[in-house]
């Protein structure tokens, strides 16, 4: 059925209310542009829906006019997954979704709407005792349903696993206005398909969740935390078999940068670096508990320092400190972004490979061009490096054929992860960046039956077009 555009606009107004619905360009302007500034193309207009129940009579409208249709959270992705195409579809913005619908302190869950953030969900976890564990450097903004639709992973994955894991119950409207409640909060359930898994990671391409389910988990009190100066990214493994014997589950981040990420954000920001020098790699280790990890991190050092392993370290003395060493890890995107232009990997490849990915992905990428700014910044305890080909703005002003080359830089850094065991997408999902890749990377069986789930799914093609599988 088609309809004129006033006339949807009309229906549309009247059925979400005053107040819920943008459609001037103006008005639309955060919506319409990614956090990367990348991506800029108009929508119909933005809805803001106060319930399920709304989403899906909304989309019932949409899919009855077959309007194309872009659910939102709180546009953070890194790929342009969150922002429209040429197509000016209806962004349907979760963020007046925000109840926390139920914390279960026995079952260890909480229930909630989409449009909660990362930090309320980890607010009304610590206020009953408990901790929800993915933590994001975008967690104050980031919505809950994004993080589950890019399967988000974060600084925590090497103890507590992605948001996938993380996941128990969904409720997604489908395609047609359908509403799937698959909100059971259930560690155990064998009844058929685990249908939650085709949305989580989908993108908005399938569904748009509404609500979920989440695990959480026993409080860590205690942190003890450590920033050390190394040599090389070998060394990083030989520490983190060295900290897994001795702290067990306590582990919960071991992240990895270079010296030119360290020198991107403190020129940028007015932090200081806990150690004295820049050169050579740093590593944050990040121990909690319940229990006190002083000798722990102490044993840890100690081991290290007659192994040879640390050039440099710093023990943080309180929280204060900790916060700070975060600070500078969740800084890393902004302060590139005031270097320059970032040509930005999210690949993972199988842990013992760390190494040798950095080593020939740094070789190959300044083989096409020698003014890159090798950047990498990463989560060694789950494989998954940003390795990053920054150029100065004067450098990039100047270069012609700059999406050929940008391209020509992502597959030469993609192929060495793939040929390692390794993925091109490990964490913020494939958006409209990396849709290409799909082809080069998972072409045959594997994007055919991806492509054949969304035609069943969404066979009008109305949801999230041309993201994840490319059309």
């Amino acid at each position: 059925m088609t309809i004129p555009e006033s006339r949807l606009l009309a229906d549309i107004h009247a059925l979400l209310g005053p107040g819920a619905v943008l459609d001037t360009p103006a008005e639309m302007a955060g919506y319409c542009t990614d956090a990367r500034h990348k991506f800029h193309e108009p929508a119909l207009c933005v809805c803001k829906p106060r319930d399920t129940a709304q989403v899906a009579a909304l989309v019932s409208l949409l899919h009855g006019a077959g309007w194309p249709m872009l659910p939102q959270g709180g546009n953070t992705s890194l790929c342009g997954g969150a922002t429209p195409d040429d197509r000016r579809p209806v962004i349907i913005a979760m963020e007046r979704m925000q109840r926390i619908r139920a914390v279960d302190s026995f079952g260890l869950t909480i229930a909630a709407d989409a449009g909660c953030t990362i930090a309320q969900l980890q607010a009304a976890a610590a206020e009953n005792g408990m901790l929800y564990p993915v933590s994001l450097g975008s967690e104050g903004s980031c919505q809950l349903g994004g993080t589950i639709a890019t399967n988000a992973g974060g600084t925590a994955v090497v103890r507590y696993g992605t948001t996938r894991a993380n996941t128990l119950g969904l409720e997604v409207v489908l395609p047609d206005g359908r509403v799937l409640n698959m909100m059971r909060a259930l560690h155990k359930d064998t009844s058929g398909y685990d249908l939650k898994q085709l949305f989580i990671g989908a993108e908005g391409t399938l569904g748009l969740i509404t609500g979920a389910v989440m695990r959480l988990h026993p409080a860590t009190p205690v942190i003890s935390m450590c920033w050390l100066r190394i040599a090389a990214p070998a060394d990083a493994l030989k520490l983190l078999q060295l900290v897994r014997r001795h702290a067990g589950r306590s582990l919960t981040a071991f992240e990895l940068m270079n010296a030119q990420q360290l020198a991107n954000v403190l020129d940028h920001t007015s932090y200081t670096a806990p150690v004295a020098e820049r050169d050579g790699w740093h590593l944050m280790i990040e121990l909690t508990d319940s229990a006190d990890l002083d000798a722990v991190m102490m044993a840890v050092l100690e081991e290290a320092t007659e192994a040879g392993l640390i050039l440099d370290g710093a023990i943080a003395q309180n929280l204060a400190q900790a916060e700070e060493m975060w600070a500078i890890r969740h800084s890393v995107t902004e302060s590139n972004l005031k270097v320059g232009v970032s040509i930005t990997s999210d690949t993972a490849v199988p842990v013992g490979h760390v190494p040798e990915f950095i080593t020939r992905a740094e070789q190959a990428v300044m083989e096409i061009h020698p003014d890159i700014l090798v950047t990498v910044v990463g989560h060694v305890g789950d494989g998954n490096i940003h390795f990053i080909a920054l150029f100065p703005q004067a450098v990039w002003d100047a270069l012609p054929e700059r999406k050929a080359l940008e391209a020509k830089i992502r597959n030469a850094v993609n192929d060495i992860a793939i040929e390692l065991g390794g993925t091109f997408s490990a964490e913020h999902g494939v958006g409209q960046t990396m849709t290409g890749l799909m082809e080069r990377y998972k072409a045959g069986p594997e994007l055919d039956l991806m492509r054949a789930l969304k035609d069943c799914i969404d066979p009008q093609g109305l949801l999230n077009r041309g993201r994840v599988t490319g059309h």
